[in-house]
């Protein structure tokens, strides 16, 4: 009688999530970490109640155009700050990542910071790893219905949190506690509480991992910026293996063992879930929890510690270290650059300006004096604070006039005023059909409030 054959096996093109269930560590990385994690949300949930001359202290006002961060008020006119700090924080990502690899990753990133967050209400509502494991492959029953809903009514409540604080760096936020207190919230700004809300409750709630191994691109291009003495996280193969069980005491170079005791420990504390022991990994985010729960397991087996431990490449093939290498010193320097120019641009910015806009409808005309004259049209944005007077003049050419409609000259704060400029000057003063003149802008009463524009003047010329 023929058999039949066995079906062919078959393989999914992707495979099915894994839930992971970190194990909690303690040690002092453990403890940087959470150091990390509660200044981090600290500055994030306190920040929008401080208070600066009668104002919010940060508060990004995009309706009125204008930023103010403590003292600071900058415009949309000041964007070059804005670009100069994206480009310095990219460096700060190259510098730190070419000397401490994923540090950002593991401990400032804030998908790290706010799962670290969740994953704590969540070990207090519903116990430890082997609790929480046993919870969700347990029957339904009530009290796992009572203790899940607990979790997410806990997580919902601080997600919303989350999204109201968020829209309180661009609404201040006791305009929009009074909003909400009166059911009166905006359209944008709804949207823009439930939108956070709902990110912080996806990614940090119920993706956790997958954000930084699927979505995140830093995992993908970070081998562009790690060499042979980037820092690492690490284990030691040549100490540990073989690995195996054996009982406390045992000297494991008589029983033929390696200092590795196969516990696992390090894979059940990983947020990631990746076995160390296999290598790097671009799925490690250098959060050393799996560093601290070796350190343990070494001291209860009276071992040395360091089986896993932060290394680099050339430590671990016997090799010297180079902190200070080319790459290193290329990405200082240019972060000491950028540095200088957005510190010197801060400190030597003038909260005003001067738009010059030389009416084009005619080239000149002649006045009945017998004078070339010239029409500008100026506007005056006034960035500080407080409203000054300020004093017009022009230079350039010899004996000019200048005629304003208005001399007296006040621009409140935070406001632009237009006016009407009139130059004259003698025809035979004129060195050439069209060149250059200034105007110099100076507040009456704040000395430090000056500024230039450049224009050009048109006239018959000289034959």
């Amino acid at each position: 009688m023929q058999q039949k054959s066995p079906p062919p096996e078959t393989q999914g093109l992707y495979a099915a999530h894994r839930k992971i269930y970190p194990r909690e560590v303690s040690g002092r990385f453990a403890r940087l970490r959470v150091l990390s994690v509660v200044v981090l949300l600290g500055i994030y949930y306190l920040t929008p109640f401080l208070r600066w001359d009668g104002r919010q202290a940060v508060l990004f006002d995009l309706p009125a155009r204008k930023f103010y961060i403590f003292g600071l008020t900058l415009w949309p006119q000041d964007f070059i700050y804005l670009a100069a700090l994206l480009i310095l924080a990219g460096m700060s990502l190259f510098f730190f990542t070419a000397l401490f690899g994923r540090v950002w990753c593991g401990y400032a990133c804030p998908q790290t910071v706010w799962t670290e967050a969740y994953l704590w209400m969540e070990r207090k509502i519903e116990g430890n790893r082997q609790q929480r494991i046993k919870l969700d492959k347990g029957p339904s029953s009530a009290a796992r219905i009572r203790t899940k809903a607990l979790k997410h009514m806990i997580w919902i409540v601080f997600s919303l949190w989350t999204g109201f604080t968020f829209v309180g760096y661009f609404t201040p936020i006791d305009v929009l506690a009074d909003k909400l207190a009166a059911a009166s919230l905006g359209p944008w700004e709804t949207f823009w509480i439930l939108f956070y809300s709902f990110a912080t409750y996806g990614n940090a709630g119920f993706m956790r991992e997958q954000v930084c191994l699927y979505m995140c691109p830093y995992a993908r291009f970070q081998s562009a910026m790690f060499d042979a003495n980037t820092l690492i996280v690490a284990y030691h193969p040549e100490r540990g293996e073989p690995r195996g069980s054996r009982r406390r005491g045992i000297d494991p170079r008589q029983a033929g063992l390696g200092d590795c005791i196969d516990c696992s420990i390090c894979v059940q504390v990983c947020p990631t879930g990746i076995d160390i022991r296999d290598g790097l990994q671009y799925e490690c985010i250098a959060c050393s929890a799996c560093i601290d729960a070796c350190d343990e397991v070494m001291d209860k087996m009276t071992y040395p510690r360091g089986l896993i431990r932060y290394t680099t490449e050339n430590s671990t093939l016997g090799k010297p270290q180079r902190m200070l290498r080319p790459r290193v010193m290329v990405y200082a320097t240019i972060l000491l650059l950028l540095c200088g120019f957005l510190a010197s641009g801060l400190l030597l910015r003038v909260p005003l300006q001067l738009d010059v806009i030389r009416d084009r409808n005619a080239l000149y005309r002649e006045t009945p004096d017998g004078l070339i004259e010239n029409v500008y049209t100026l506007k005056i944005l006034n960035m500080d604070e407080q409203s000054h007077r300020y004093q017009l003049t022009a230079s350039g050419i010899d004996d000019l006039k200048l005629v304003l409609d208005h001399p007296d000259i006040e621009v409140a704060a935070g406001t632009v005023q237009q006016l009407i400029a009139r130059i004259q000057a003698d025809e035979f003063k004129l060195e050439s059909r069209s060149q250059s003149v200034s105007f110099h802008l100076q507040a009456v009463d704040a000395k430090h409030l000056q500024t230039v524009e450049e224009a050009r003047f048109v006239g018959p010329g000289r034959n």
